[in-house]
């Protein structure tokens, strides 16, 4: 999840209806965590993994995608699902640690199921989840049959996607991810895909922050909030002990930089600053065609074939998903069906 910056931010709760007509990049990854770790087996003796067909094939990546992006499609705005590339070797030590959680998580996960207690398990469970490389060729297949353009990233996706928001590639750009903000997103969504849903007793709505808005609101340069950033913790860096978000603000408010508040607070300077700096102002990115962007014909009997018979999916899911495009006319019976008047 990158640096948190909740605590600089005053989101603007938002209308989803009012991104019609703009192309928005989502981050795919993220995306697909946050569907496998709601849509999971929660019965009595559950173990709490993603919702499986009847022929044991994972569906909750598909489940969670299909509705969203239907439901997008139908409010009129223009998905591009943005996939991870191979993450930059400075995110190494995050990686190993994440992998190390994992696998405590599953050993815990496995003891108890092993005992009967399936609380814990259901419990532990979104620790383990993973989106391998067949759930993302899946998800890709199904975007294929939706007409919906994706791409995957040269790094990470959201430093793509921002990248791609940069050259007006895309208006919006969607995660979960607060470092969007720090590879230089314009105009962040967050909740995008989990907006209208109950979290915790209350309705969870889209917001949208605006960069430069934050950063005016805080007096502070680009360069100077990745500064910031890097002193709270990023994916590349754990940070500076004991420099959180309202200290590290007044510090870099009063001193500039990273460089002069560890001479002044006799604090190591961290290592590699000048590569951490770098992979947020120039991300590397792949180069993508304003052509592949344009949304492709819907191939009803391919999604039907991909999703109905390969994966079991209800005649009902199917009919309330399509149904969606039907009425705002993505879908003509009898006709070609495509998004390229949408």
């Amino acid at each position: 999840m990158g640096c948190n910056l909740r605590d600089l931010v005053t989101p603007e709760d938002i209308d989803l209806a009012s991104l019609s007509g703009q192309r928005v990049g989502i981050d795919a990854f993220l995306t697909a965590f946050q569907f496998l770790t709601t849509m999971r087996d929660r019965s009595p003796q559950g173990d709490g993994g993603p919702l499986r067909a009847d022929n044991g094939k994972i569906v909750s990546h598909l489940m969670g995608f299909l509705n969203r992006t239907t439901t997008l499609l139908k409010l009129g705005i223009k998905p591009v699902y943005i996939f991870d590339g191979e993450s930059p070797e400075l995110k190494a030590d995050e990686l190993a640690s994440r992998r190390v959680r994992r696998e405590e998580a599953k050993r815990v996960h496995e003891e108890a199921l092993a005992a009967g207690d399936f609380a814990l398990a259901q419990k532990m469970a979104p620790r383990i989840m993973y989106y391998s490389q067949e759930m993302v060729d899946e998800t890709k297949q199904m975007l294929d049959f939706l007409g919906v353009p994706w791409v995957v990233a040269k790094a990470e996706g959201e430093g793509q996607a921002a990248v791609m928001a940069a050259k007006g590639q895309l208006d919006i750009v969607a995660t979960q991810d607060w470092d969007a903000l720090l590879y230089g997103t314009p105009r962040l969504v967050r909740n995008l895909m989990s907006d209208g849903t109950k979290q915790h007793g209350r309705t969870v709505r889209a917001q949208l922050i605006n960069l430069d808005a934050m950063l005016g609101s805080h007096e502070l340069s680009r360069e100077q909030l990745i500064d910031l950033a890097i002193m709270i913790g990023t994916d590349f860096h754990p940070g500076i002990k004991g420099i959180g978000p309202k200290t590290g603000i007044k510090l870099i408010k009063e001193h500039g930089s990273i460089e002069t508040i560890c001479q002044v607070k006799d604090k190591e300077v961290p290592q590699r600053l000048d590569e951490i700096r770098e992979i947020f102002h120039n991300h590397p990115a792949v180069e993508v065609a304003d052509e592949d962007l344009l949304p492709g014909p819907i191939d009803i009997k391919g999604l039907t074939q991909f999703l109905q018979v390969e994966r079991q999916f209800s005649q009902r899911r199917m009919d309330n998903e399509l149904d969606k495009l039907r009425d705002v006319g993505l879908i003509r019976e009898g006709g070609q069906t495509s998004l390229f008047s949408f």
